[in-house]
């Protein structure tokens, strides 16, 4: 089961879209790790942004590298210590943002690392949101570029709090130290970026192509549904091309092909989505599988691939529903 980060929690998306009765799939294990990824809601006033004291980082010095940092030494700042250590040329980081990046965090007084995606071999997108991130996150990176560097030291105050992490092995007095590069960063307005591709068949939903952040529209024919699994592009991006393995962050939309009514959109939460292609549905990860990043995607998914006979309880996805979607894949992690 691949480890969540400790600073996100579940993507509500993933309710819908997980796959049923697949042991490779962590959808729905939040208690497995130390989500959600803020301790409550913050009522700490705004910190002020100091130099340091902050630890070397005394080997995988190049971006995207990762990171060994020396313990701290003697006390830390109270205040938020940030640090850019390579500075990038991308885009400039907004609250709100979803910021995809690598990442390493250790406690500042053991050196204990308690996280780092690095190990786990992708990037954690991650929601630079009050109450969905430490406070410490979303004042350090807001400001910076992608392609950046960035060393933090955080302490409890914009961290864990009093409360500390117990799982983590996060004490409520420890300062917490990240190194973090930030490799993108995306709004939720976020869409595809790239050409329009003819969608001359009659016989499958018609998608809208507008890239404006809105929904696009979904037309489901008046015809029976395919009984095989339909992907295609609606608007062909330029990126590299997403694998089996690889985890994505997508805008996307789904509805029904009997009567297209919508029952699942980002577009409605105002929340981009991430996960691995091993935790949805099986014909989402293939619909996706040798799709390149900056795409809009039709994926129309039989019940076979989909839910089948055993559908999300409580939703509007009935007993062999056929599935359809617009995904946006906005980045391979």
């Amino acid at each position: 089961m691949r480890r969540r980060s400790l600073l996100i929690a579940v993507p509500a998306g993933l309710a819908t879209l997980a796959a049923c009765g697949d042991d490779k799939s962590d959808s729905g294990k939040a208690s497995d790790s130390a989500s959600p990824s803020a301790p409550g809601t913050s009522q700490a006033p705004p910190p002020k942004i100091v130099d340091g004291p902050l630890p070397a980082i005394t080997a995988g010095t190049e971006f995207d590298q990762k990171p060994t940092v020396a313990k701290g030494s003697g006390d830390p700042s109270e205040q938020l210590a940030v640090k850019t250590v390579i500075a990038g040329g991308g885009k400039t980081v907004a609250e709100n943002d979803f910021v995809v990046a690598h990442y390493l965090g250790q406690v500042w007084s053991s050196g204990k690392v308690f996280d780092n995606s690095y190990d786990r071999g992708a990037r954690a997108a991650l929601p630079l949101t009050q109450g969905a991130i430490i406070d410490g996150w979303r004042y350090g990176l807001v400001g910076k570029k992608a392609g950046s560097r960035v060393q933090m030291a955080v302490p409890p105050t914009w961290g864990y709090g009093e409360q500390g992490n117990e799982q983590a092995g996060i004490k409520g007095t420890d300062t917490l130290v990240f190194v973090v590069d930030v490799k993108d960063a995306f709004k939720a307005t976020s869409s595809a970026e790239g050409e329009e591709v003819a969608q001359d068949d009659t016989g499958l939903p018609k998608v809208g192509t507008n890239t404006d952040g809105k929904a696009p529209s979904i037309e489901v024919p008046d015809a029976d549904a395919p009984k095989e699994l339909v992907a295609s592009y609606v608007i062909e991006g330029d990126g590299e091309e997403v694998g089996a393995e690889d985890s994505v962050l997508v805008q996307y939309k789904g509805v029904l092909w009997d009567g297209g009514e919508e029952f699942d959109s980002t577009y409605a939460r105002k929340q981009l989505t991430s996960f691995s292609l091993q935790q949805v549905v099986k014909g989402w990860a293939q619909g996706l599988t040798g799709k390149k990043v900056g795409s809009r995607v039709l994926i129309v998914i039989p019940p076979e691939l989909g839910y089948g006979d055993n559908p999300p309880q409580g939703g509007k996805i009935k007993k062999d529903s056929t599935l359809v979607f617009s995904v946006d894949l906005l980045a391979k992690l």
